[in-house]
């Protein structure tokens, strides 16, 4: 009987649930969108239920859209936006107050205490990160000070706290595990990665009792099986046996297994990550140190720099500016054009990520003349995410002292061949494309697989990837360093501008 495995990937705008075979290929897929909350600028929200709702649904759908079985799925790997924030009774599984998302950034004048009293040095030598409103630490202490009852109740030991990945096995189990993966413990701003536990200071120092934090374990392994839940009976006692954050997913659906490898993944942001093998790399250039899995018994770091607008950009183009109709016409305007005829777009709408971290800059576009048209504005759009993307790396290569030769890429918009093909001629190195770009989902699902049986090591997932094209540079390295270093300039006129 042929064994299959689900995956469950939860995003920030949407759910889905997708049925891989042993090849690696999707054999079915069912996605649901869900609702974003912004109760005040700067702060997003989920509701968690609705989360929930959204991913049973998905799973439902996806059991219906194929003939498979539930008896030939072999396990559930779960995949998900990290850092976003839940906690809930632990007697009612009620959530006391709406998820905050990744995004939110009602906690960055908390941070810019935190750095005040000098514990930054203390979270990136624990923790791998920098301070920032970004990682769930602070998100954790502004509920319990905020919600009425919540820190009395947190105390007593009646609450729980989860992202995203703990919260759906809590209540896929029936609220029988409470458990987290390494990749996502670490994004917390809690976890200490060198000694695989929660740190007591840090949470002593922010006020957060240790009892409502979850267990942590390897991304690979049973935390437990699918109780009866409404809708989806057939699939209760299937093993859920995979977890991991979505960017380290993509990284292990990459099958980035050796050390210097890299992914990007070009969806909501731009997310670079390099495997540094069983060694944690402290960055020198303000990028973050990791956790990417637990697997075997072993512990694989990764950096990682993250850009918080990639595809956004694109659908801003569409949505706010209506310049386009589809993210596919944002290319072929881009192709009408030799070049941005001077122009650089900083897409700084919610601040810059790594290496910058300026969460008070915003977006500018620079070089404006009356010769600029949409042409060489869609061209600049597709430039801006290259050249974000080329500062994470350049960084990355500058930490790990690893010249990158190959960079996978996947995620939405890497299906534009003109902007794959900008990225390799900005960063002067090949960039892979896979056939299949579901590669987070890929991830989620070779970990419950490898847990469960259906692939014995990593060597048979490699052999699993299909190259779709491969992108090689072709720019003049005059060219390219002129065009960076105005990108460069550019950068410096948008920062600190909410300051």
């Amino acid at each position: 009987m042929e064994k299959y495995v689900m995956s469950l990937d939860q995003g920030t705008t949407s759910s889905r649930a997708i049925i891989f075979n042993k090849q690696g290929e999707i054999v079915a897929k069912s996605q649901n969108e869900f609702t974003q909350y912004y109760p005040k600028n700067g702060w997003v929200e989920h509701d968690a239920n609705e989360i929930l709702f959204s991913v049973v649904s998905a799973m439902m759908g996806c059991i219906r859209k194929t003939e498979i079985k539930p008896e030939q799925i072999a396990g559930i790997g779960i995949t998900n936006q990290r850092e976003t924030t839940i906690i809930w009774d632990k007697e009612t599984g009620k959530p006391i107050y709406n998820a905050i998302v990744w995004q939110c950034r009602r906690t960055a004048d908390y941070c810019e205490e935190l750095k005040l009293e000098g514990l930054g040095d203390y979270i990136k030598n624990t923790t791998g990160l920098l301070i920032d409103a970004y990682f769930s630490a602070t998100k954790i202490k502004w509920i319990l000070d905020n919600v009425n009852g919540a820190r009395e109740k947190a105390e007593k030991g009646e609450l729980l706290f989860g992202t995203i990945d703990t919260w759906l096995i809590w209540n896929l189990t029936g609220g029988k595990v409470h458990v987290t993966d390494y990749s996502n413990a670490c994004r917390t701003m809690l976890f200490d990665i060198d000694n695989l536990c929660w740190d007591k200071y840090l949470c002593e120092k922010l006020g957060i009792p240790m009892n409502i934090l979850p267990e942590v374990k390897p991304s690979s392994c049973v935390y437990g099986e699918v109780d009866k839940i409404k809708g989806i009976e057939e699939l209760a006692g299937i093993p859920i046996a995979g977890a991991i954050g979505d960017q380290p997913g993509a990284l292990f659906g990459q099958a980035c297994f050796e050390k210097g490898q890299a992914k990007n993944t070009y969806g909501t942001g731009c997310f670079l990550l390099m495997n540094t093998g069983e060694e944690r790399i402290t960055s020198k250039s303000n990028l973050l140190s990791g956790i990417a899995w637990g697997l075997d018994g072993k512990i694989t770091y990764d950096l990682e720099g993250s850009a918080f607008n990639a595809g956004s950009v694109i659908k801003w183009l569409r949505d706010e500016l209506e310049l386009i109709a589809t993210a596919k016409e944002c290319d072929d305007l881009a192709e009408e054009v030799e070049d941005t005829n001077g122009l650089y777009l900083v897409p700084a709408f919610t601040g810059l990520g790594a290496p910058y971290w300026d969460m008070y800059a915003r977006g500018i576009m620079i070089g404006i003349t009356r010769s600029i048209n949409k042409r060489h504005v869609c061209r600049a759009v597709l430039e801006s995410i290259t050249y974000q993307m080329t500062d994470l790396l350049e960084a990355m290569m500058s930490d790990s002292d690893i010249i990158l030769k190959d960079l996978r890429v996947d995620g939405g918009a890497s299906i534009s061949d003109i902007m794959m093909q900008m990225q390799a001629d900005m960063t002067g190195c090949n960039v892979n494309r896979p056939v299949n770009r579901e590669a987070t989902a890929l991830g989620a699902a070779y970990l419950a697989g490898l847990a469960t049986g259906v692939w014995k090591n990593t060597d048979e997932i490699e052999e699993n990837r299909k190259v779709d094209k491969i992108f090689v540079p072709s720019m003049p390295s005059d060219v390219r360093n002129k065009k960076y270093a105005d990108w460069k300039r550019a950068v410096e006129r948008s920062r600190n501008w909410e300051r």
